[in-house]
């Protein structure tokens, strides 16, 4: 078969994203030559069908209402213009080419054909060399991608060679100091010549032989600072200290050693600084004050023990916690290092078998409106790293389901040296669901997820080293490729009890991969990496070993589970097999090709290599200033970088997937005052209830820590702290974990003195407030060239709660007392706080970060009530760690008054004043360039009515409506969709689709044609299927439902037996793309179709909308009056309704329009604020023409009496229920 080859465009008004590039290229880049962009996607299809690949071109590869497509060759412009193709690096994972193989096999029931993408820029206007190549760097990212040749290819197969044997490094156990320096610098070993040195003396002396270049390998992963905390295990020798309030700490940490480890082993035990960072929970523990931690020998997470009330009786749950960071591939490769880090973040509590449900992304950069020709040789541009990092994490994070209620990011000039990029998660599960055991020998080892290739291969060890000039052209393997829905898969597995009570250990593919994943798992085990399933061929086995291709598990499980294991797997669409077996010798053995590419014994890789020292300085400082108010006026402060609003990021990132997030990261009336903590219900299953959440949030001050890491680190666990108490939380519940990021320290006693200094005091923190950092991560490789990030500790607090404690910051009433509470030791102020809103006297409260006028600021914006200050002695601007503001129902005892609420939108504070207006505008100008707010033109809109019911009814009374919902790869509302239906009154059932091979396909077309023709409604709830790709939504989904069979199932639900289909976001954009809203049936498109496209802003939209009901034509809407106002979340990219105007014409002279955004007077409107994706009539929502399919993008379904407790209104849309009473 030949290559078939085409090009589809977006339309003009639809090319969101080219007309995008044009304004940063002219504005960022200064090209003001360039006149013109477009972008054209160019597809190269092989092993395909003709007829298939004809069938695929408006469906799969373009739509007709959006897109213009062309065979071959594309119309080229008639004026000047540059052409610059750009493709994916062989052996990286293209989510656009893998999402086109998948749908085309979806609509056909075909092989999946080989896909080839690229995106062709064409760049109008007289550019000049020197300017085309600042654009071809900034568009092309050596790390990941590369030019591609214009050029067809003869065949997309690819031809892989690879050597039949792993090379041994004949006279390694030879070589002198010169002859090994020499081996180090030539393999570009992550270890140093000590540990070489050592390795050296473990093959001549133990093992009597040349080690093979995968043993070189394996060791040098196993042994890097990210797998082993090499830093951290260091020996401190020598400690001086001239700074009083260090020395103390020090000798603090002495005494605790001594009550740890009793006099004599404290003596010879080695002082570290991974004990300072872990002896506050042993002391913690020893004193009996930790009662709810759990331990095991797994070190999957931080766990602690809670009791949750589920279903009104109390069962054990696990509540796992974890952080991440991803600096290093953030740093060269922005999008796939940070959607790695949230990926790799949810793998731990996940392999603890816990179900992942709420994330924190936390991250640092230089200011980000830097100018681009400012920026350091060798790096990427700040503003680049900033956004497209990101459009990685929240990418992955949307895709996978995963709701993140909390995103923050500082500023300090020190993180150009390397940026800081670091996830934290929660996850819960019931005790009973995890099972852990010692593995035995006999047990087998399984992985299951995605297959292995060279992405990633030296990420372990190229995050452990600092970065120099070249590090974007030399690091390309390093960087690890995500593929959310193939984790999302690996959720669903593990949220089965069934599944996590067959494993007795798991560890998740992270850094090292096979070689660490499933080499900790058992001290013996045979590993055959033959075995391991390639995601193509001509890996080596040293490859095979180190790669750290994402989305995988290994498992251990008894040899009699394994096929069970492995049947429920398939079930969830996801490759199992075994690869290794436990066994009773302690060596890693890992064979390849007939060869044993590796026989280490157990307790030399557990020596982690040569031990190193260092000697520890810390220099007594003059002491810092009397503070200098940093802010002269309440304006200065609103428009500073430090203050500004970070509304813009925040949005990108879905904060209510899962119906659980008791605060969505901004609220109030205006969803302008940001959320200082995320808070979640546990993850219980659909048909169950819990009032049992969790409050996490973070404390870091890069200024404070630079200034002085002792106090600034001692100041962010407070901070951290006093956050979840303004929370609700309870101090005493309080458990930490801890991220650190360093500098590289080199041989320097200054510089080591510096986490020395910040782990003290954190560690007098958690004494002090019997709160232990159970957990923590280290990154210690800070530097690039003569530049180190500042010194970095940032203190993750979380503590269970119950939904209905749960606070949030914005003033909610005017003519209310507003109180400070403070002390010296804060524990007293949290404690008459924590009675106060125990009592029921607390409305809103807020940590102080930044100053007191900050505070007030931001607690005013979200419901635009105004604060005015009585007279104190107070300084509104200096920081106060671990204080709290907050307003009360009334006069109490234990605070200070300093001010009250008021009706008038003003900020008043010690004689200064601005308008709430003003202060709102001029906090989210600061990074409007960066992280945009705005786009479209605010417009008005007429409100549409439609009063008459629809004359719709079911012949066929059903007591309980049984309600089918589909799954595909990507789809991520399903438990919600379920909780939902069965909240209604309904029975929902859910139905898989598989398609690893044609007959999983095959058999998935069957399942759910069944399913359908038994079922009264067909519900397709929300998600990314295959990712929203190829360019565009749903097009999994529209290809799958386009199968004659599913159509014929479909047609007679719908015409014969009066059933019902409901579409929310995903599904609404399937339910438009195959015709089935506004026609009633499904059938070709062409470009006079309504269809959903991408928002005007350019980005995914995640907040709360309200929506008014336009029209009741619709069984969808017999509990729903025309003009009923609700509060609705919504979480797309692509929810943008446009048609022509004819069809809008015809479908509100119909009652078609079902619903329409509008402002909180129910009056609709384009403004962005009111119309989140610039929708035309501001339409949310369309029915068929029989009122029988309803599509709609809010997402309705996730409603519960606990979440998005910031954000007032009716948020219970009787939907379901309507839809329910149908049928009875």
């Amino acid at each position: 078969m030949s290559v078939f080859r085409c090009y589809s465009e977006k339309k003009p008004g639809f090319d969101v994203e080219a007309q995008g590039l044009c304004r940063q290229l002219r504005e960022q880049l200064g090209i003001k030559s360039l006149e013109s962009v477009r972008i054209l996607n160019r597809y190269d299809a092989d092993h395909i069908d003709p007829a298939v690949y004809q069938a695929a071109k408006t469906v799969v590869f373009s739509e007709p209402q959006v897109d213009d497509i062309w065979d071959e060759s594309y119309p080229a412009p008639d004026t000047a213009h540059s052409v610059l193709a750009v493709e994916a690096l062989p052996g990286q994972f293209d989510q656009r080419a893998d999402s086109c193989a998948q749908c085309i096999q979806l609509q056909s029931g075909v092989d999946r054909p080989l896909i080839a993408y690229a995106k062709v820029y064409l760049l109008g206007g007289q550019l000049s060399q020197n300017e085309l190549e600042k654009i071809r760097k900034y568009l092309i990212n050596p790390v990941e991608s590369r030019e591609a040749s214009v050029d067809k290819p003869a065949t997309l197969v690819r031809e892989h060679a690879a050597p039949d044997r792993v090379a041994v490094v004949e006279g390694f156990t030879a070589l002198d100091e010169k002859g090994l320096a020499h081996l180090l610098s030539e393999l570009g070993l992550a270890m140093d010549l000590d540990d070489l040195k050592f390795l050296q003396t473990y093959f001549r002396d133990e093992e009597k032989r040349d080690p093979t270049i995968t043993e070189v390998r394996v060791v040098d992963t196993y042994w890097s600072d990210h797998c082993r905390h090499t830093t951290f295990s260091t020996h401190l020798d020598a400690v001086d200290i001239g700074a009083p309030a260090v020395k103390a700490a020090y000798q603090r940490y002495l005494d605790a050693r001594v009550e740890v480890y009793g006099e004599e082993k404290a003596a010879k035990r080695p002082q570290t600084l991974m004990d300072i960072a872990t002896i506050g929970t042993k002391t913690l523990k020893k004193r009996g004050l930790l009662p709810e931690l759990d331990e095991s020998e797994e070190i999957n997470a931080c766990s602690i023990k809670v009791p949750a009330v589920v279903d009104g009786k109390e069962q054990d749950w696990l509540l796992m916690f974890k952080n991440e960071t991803h600096n290093h591939p953030t740093e060269i490769e922005p999008f796939g290092g940070a959607a790695t880090c949230i990926g790799g973040c949810i793998r731990d509590p996940l392999s603890g078998r816990v179900y992942v449900h709420q994330a924190m992304r936390f991250t640092g950069g230089g200011d980000p409106r830097v100018p681009f020709d400012q920026t350091l040789e060798g790096k990427l541009p700040q503003r680049k790293l900033a956004q497209t990092a990101a459009a990685g994490y929240s990418s992955y994070g949307n895709q996978i389901g995963l709701a993140t209620g909390h995103v923050a990011e500082v500023y300090h000039e020190g993180y150009i040296a390397k940026r800081l990029e670091c996830g934290a998660v929660v996850g819960a599960a019931p005790a009973e669901n995890v099972r852990r055991e010692r593995p035995a020998p006999g047990d087998v080892v399984i992985l299951l997820g995605g297959r292995t290739g060279r992405d990633g291969i030296g990420g372990a060890t190229g995050s452990s080293k600092s970065h120099n000039k070249k590090s974007l052209t030399t690091m390309a393997s390093e960087v690890q490729k995500g593929n959310a829905p193939e984790e999302r898969k690996i959720q669903r597995l593990f949220r089965n009890g069934e599944v996590t009570r067959l494993i007795k250990r798991c560890n998740d593919f992270g850094a090292g991969g096979v070689s660490v994943a499933i080499g900790e798992l058992a001290d013996g085990l045979s590993i055959d990496l033959d075995a391991v399933r390639k995601k193509y061929d001509g890996l080596d086995g040293t490859e095979i070993a180190i790669s750290e291709s994402q989305e995988r598990m290994a498992v251990v499980v008894a040899p009699e589970d394994a096929q069970t294991l492995m049947n429920f797997a398939s079930f969830e669409n996801l490759e199992a097999y075994q690869v290794a077996t436990v066994t009773e010798s302690p060596r890693m053995v890992m064979t390849w090709r007939g060869q044993r590419v590796a026989d280490l014994s157990r307790a030399f890789l557990n020596t982690n290599g040569a031990v190193k020292h260092a000697c520890i300085q810390v220099a007594e400082k003059a002491p810092a200033p009397q503070h200098e108010k940093k802010f002269r006026t309440l304006r200065e402060m609103a428009a500073s970088l430090r203050s500004a609003s970070r509304r813009g990021l925040t949005e990108r990132f879905d904060g209510s997937i899962g119906a659980g997030s008791v605060l969505m990261p901004f609220g109030g009336r205006t969803q302008r005052t940001p959320a200082q903590a995320m808070a979640a219900l546990f993850p219980v299953e659909p048909n169950q209830e819990t009032d049992q959440a969790s409050i996490m949030a973070w404390g870091c001050d890069p200024d404070a820590l630079s200034a002085d890491p002792y106090t600034g680190a001692h100041s962010a666990v407070y901070t951290s702290v006093a956050k979840v108490v303004a929370a609700g939380g309870d101090y005493r519940k309080v458990y930490l974990t801890l991220q650190e990021f360093f500098e590289k320290l080199r041989d320097e006693p200054a510089r080591w003195g510096k986490p020395f200094a910040a782990l003290l005091g954190a560690l007098d923190a958690q004494l002090e407030l019997g709160a232990a950092a159970i957990g923590g991560k280290d990154s210690m490789s800070g530097s690039f060239l003569d530049l180190d990030v500042p010194p970095t500790l940032i203190s993750f607090a979380i503590a269970p709660a119950k939904a209905g404690q749960v606070l949030s910051p914005e003033f909610k009433a005017a003519g209310k007392p507003v109180y400070l509470f403070s002390s010296a030791d804060s524990k007293s102020a949290w404690e008459t706080f924590y009675a106060l809103h125990q009592a029921g006297k607390v409305d809103a409260a807020w940590a102080v970060e930044n100053g007191l006028g900050e505070a007030v600021m931001n607690m005013a914006f979200g419901n635009t009530i105004g604060f005015t200050s009585v007279d104190t002695d107070l300084d509104w601007d200096a920081p106060m760690p671990g204080a709290i503001v907050a307003q009360l129902t009334g006069e109490c005892e234990g605070g200070q008054l300093i001010g009250h609420t008021t009706a008038e939108a003003v900020v008043c504070v010690n004689g200064d004043s601005a308008s709430i207006d003003e202060l709102r505008s001029l906090n989210e100008s600061v990074l409007e360039d960066v992280y945009p707010t705005k786009a479209g033109k605010a417009a008005p809109v007429e409100a549409i009515s439609w009063v008459k019911r629809s004359p719709a009814v079911c012949k066929s009374k059903i007591a309980r409506p049984r309600v089918v919902i589909p799954v595909f790869p990507g789809t991520n509302c399903e438990y919600d969709s379920v909780r939902a239906c069965l909240r209604a009154g309904m029975d929902a059932e859910t139905v898989n689709i598989r398609n690893l091979t044609a007959d999983d396909l095959l058999q998935s077309t069957v399942e759910l044609e069944g399913a359908i023709r038994k079922a009264q409604i067909v519900f397709i709830p929300g998600g990314f299927s295959g990712g929203d790709e190829p360019d565009g939504s749903a097009k999994f989904i529209c290809s799958f439902f386009r199968n004659p069979a599913i159509t014929d199932a479909v047609y007679d639900l719908l015409k014969n037996r009066d059933g019902l289909m409901l579409g929310i976001c995903n599904g609404f954009q399937a339910l438009v793309k195959l015709g089935l809203v506004p026609y009633g049936e499904i059938r070709d498109m062409d470009e006079n179709c309504p269809t959903l496209t991408y928002n005007l802003i350019g980005r995914h939209q995640s907040r709360y909308v309200t929506t008014r009901v336009a029209s009741v034509n619709s069984p969808w809407m017999l509990k729903a009056n025309v003009g009923d106002l609700h509060t609705i979340p919504i979480s797309h990219g692509e929810g943008r309704f446009v048609a022509p105007q004819s069809v809008l014409d015809q479908l509100i002279a119909n009652g078609q329009v079902a619903t329409q955004y509008v402002d909180a007077n129910g009056v609709p409107s384009m403004d962005i604020d009111v119309n989140p994706n610039g929708s035309l009539c501001a339409i949310e929502g369309i029915f068929s023409p029989d009122g029988r399919v309803f599509g709609k993008m809010g997402h309705s379904e996730r409603c519960g009496s606990f979440v998005g407790r910031n954000i007032p209104g009716d948020k219970h849309q009787l939907l379901l229920e309507s839809g329910a009473e149908y049928f009875t």
